[in-house]
């Protein structure tokens, strides 16, 4: 996995790296101080598999810099504070390591992480059944037969042909449970599966919803990354 170190504990990213270069499934891209730099390299390059970010930053702290990015990788906490663990893992950061960081704690991270990566990579068919509560019941349900997904406060609904599904979560989290080879984020309140499509517009597209189309609206910032998805599964 192709890693950064974001932190401006210059000790801290000292050790970091050299972990980091003791791991034979890290490539260490680079270090930063300046978590506006590194927000500008994780956006402009698209193969960051991983982020070992501090919370504590200058100009934009940890929390600000994982929600500034529209598709984070994973991400691993780094921090000498620990009350901010229990809100780390609402940003649905990989695990939380309270500095100073022993290296077998680093290795533990590093096996979670990978063993998170390599379930995102494989599980990439829309073919993986999920149950979902429906009134008293669990209904089972094929990823592929999601139609869209619409933010809603702390809900999301889940659109299918035939039917509609809320559950309590956050569109971040729902985002990095679904395979990307299935469905992409198209707005800040939706993520859409990309075999629905039927049509893209200027700033909306339509999906097929059984015997009509859904009109969903594409937001500047997911444009170009809709349009690069689709250049590569046409080619």
């Amino acid at each position: 996995m192709n890693c950064i170190i974001v932190d401006d504990d210059k000790l801290s990213c000292k050790i970091l790296e050299g972990y980091v270069n003791k791991s034979s499934s890290l490539s260490l891209v680079g270090t930063f101080s300046d978590s506006l730099e590194a927000r500008d390299v994780v956006t402009k390059r698209k193969d960051i598999d991983l982020i070992i970010l501090d919370i504590l930053m200058p100009e934009m702290n940890g929390f600000d810099f994982i929600g500034s990015l529209d598709f984070p990788p994973n991400i691993i906490i780094v921090s000498s504070a620990e009350e901010f663990a229990v809100r780390a893992f609402d940003f649905n950061v990989v695990d939380y390591l309270l500095k100073p960081v022993s290296y077998g704690r680093f290795c533990k991270a590093i096996d979670k992480t990978i063993r998170y990566f390599v379930r995102k990579e494989v599980t990439n068919s829309g073919d993986e059944e999920i149950f979902i509560k429906k009134g008293s019941s669990l209904v089972k349900l094929k990823l592929r037969d999601i139609i869209y997904i619409e933010a809603l406060e702390n809900y999301v609904t889940l659109t299918t042909k035939d039917d509609k599904f809320t559950i309590h979560f956050t569109m971040k989290a729902i985002e990095n449970q679904l395979p990307s080879g299935v469905f992409i984020r198209v707005h800040r309140s939706f993520i859409i599966n990309k075999s629905m499509i039927q049509a893209i517009k200027e700033n909306a597209l339509d999906l097929n919803v059984g015997s009509s189309l859904k009109s969903i609206p594409v937001g500047k910032s997911f444009r170009d990354s809709l349009l690069n998805d689709i250049n590569v599964m046409a080619r």
